[in-house]
């Protein structure tokens, strides 16, 4: 196995727990392992806590992959709030995942790891929200499978989390996701070095890994940023195209930090994702949610097509929509960040706070 331990920052934390997890299948892990970062102080009271949500490949170092947004005044200020990031139950930087050992076997969980969903990742973090002392948290925020996260929270935990601010996701995955992820599953099952979910260690299925990164880029973005940014140019001296180009190298870079059945481990986990699985009918139980929500839409996002979202602001009743008009694609969150991060400090010192001082 590689080592995605170099990826993870030195100054992240960990909380271990000898207390067994079960999973919603009826899984069990003996022990769970959290990686996470914290910034700022938690105050006298604990109260002044926001809670990050990453997405598919992302880490606790949300100060790495979304560092725009660290700022005095800005969405998550330091010298006002105490900001804590958890990587994601089955992820492969530092929480109990594929890439962990199962402490029962001495060996890689690897393809034998659980199947866990949203509400999985929620409830472990949770439980180290409740190690930490925390009972309340003013604002969950998160994109993509972090937006999904951040949702099943309201609905989880609503005595916990007074606001919501999902970005960029959906109440139920779509049809149009689960085949994208599906697509992009069988590319690296169809390796050659893929070898049923075990593989080398010094030689893992890297084509395999590479061609679903590059599928799933095409969907990160969108037809008007791949026209603007590439055209039809090639590389110089060459007769591939830049699109091509860029691809190639964005399926190299995850490679070289990802694990593989982590890859497949987390979109299955995407795929699950319902809030109106065993809860009732799903357009009833967007109607219960009695907390203040502001959604982020990203207009030209292809793969959580702004219907989506509006679906959720008019069923919520305490919610309203905000749009990004940037011709990003479902990325937008990441790249302009100096409107994202106005948009969660208004949220923070408006609507998310008359909310927070009530309760």
């Amino acid at each position: 196995m590689r080592a995605y331990t170099e990826m993870i920052s030195d100054k992240t934390r960990y909380f271990e727990s000898s207390e067994s997890f079960t999973t919603e299948t009826g899984r069990l892990l003996p022990s769970i392992r959290v990686a996470y970062r914290t910034w700022g102080t938690l105050n006298a009271q604990k109260d002044n806590v926001i809670l990050i949500c990453h997405a598919l490949t992302g880490s606790a170092d949300a100060d790495a992959w979304w560092e725009g947004m660290f700022s005095r005044g800005g969405a998550f200020d330091e010298t006002k709030d105490f900001i804590i990031c958890s990587n994601v139950l089955g992820s492969c930087y530092g929480t109990t995942g594929p890439y962990s050992v199962n402490p029962l076997t001495g060996s890689h969980y690897g393809p034998d790891f659980p199947l866990v969903t949203i509400r999985d990742m929620v409830h472990v973090q949770r439980r180290l929200l409740s190690s930490l002392g925390i009972d309340r948290v003013k604002l969950a925020v998160g994109a993509s499978l972090g937006g999904m996260q951040v949702l099943e929270w309201g609905f989880l935990y609503p005595d916990v989390v007074q606001a919501l601010m999902p970005m960029g996701a959906s109440g139920r995955h779509s049809a149009w996701c689960i085949a994208q992820s599906e697509a992009q599953r069988q590319a690296i099952y169809a390796d050659k070095d893929w070898n049923n979910g075990w593989y080398d260690e010094n030689r893992p299925p890297a084509l395999g890994l590479a061609a679903a990164r590059m599928m799933a880029m095409c969907t990160y973005r969108c037809f008007e940023n791949f026209q603007s940014r590439f055209g039809r140019d090639v590389q110089h001296g060459t007769t591939t195209f830049k699109a091509e180009s860029y691809l190639h190298h964005q399926g190299r870079k995850l490679v070289e930090r990802f694990d593989t059945n982590t890859y497949i481990t987390l979109t299955k986990a995407m795929d699950t994702h319902d809030l109106g699985r065993g809860r009732g009918v799903y357009e009833e139980v967007l109607r219960s949610m009695q907390i203040p929500v502001d959604i982020l839409s990203i207009n030209s996002d292809v793969l959580y097509p702004k219907e989506e979202q509006e679906e959720l602001a008019r069923l919520m009743p305490k919610s309203r929509i905000l749009y990004l008009d940037e011709p990003y694609g479902h990325d937008a969150f990441l790249i302009d960040v100096v409107t994202v991060s106005r948009m969660v400090r208004d949220f923070l010192d408006g609507r998310a706070l008359e909310a927070y001082s009530a309760a």
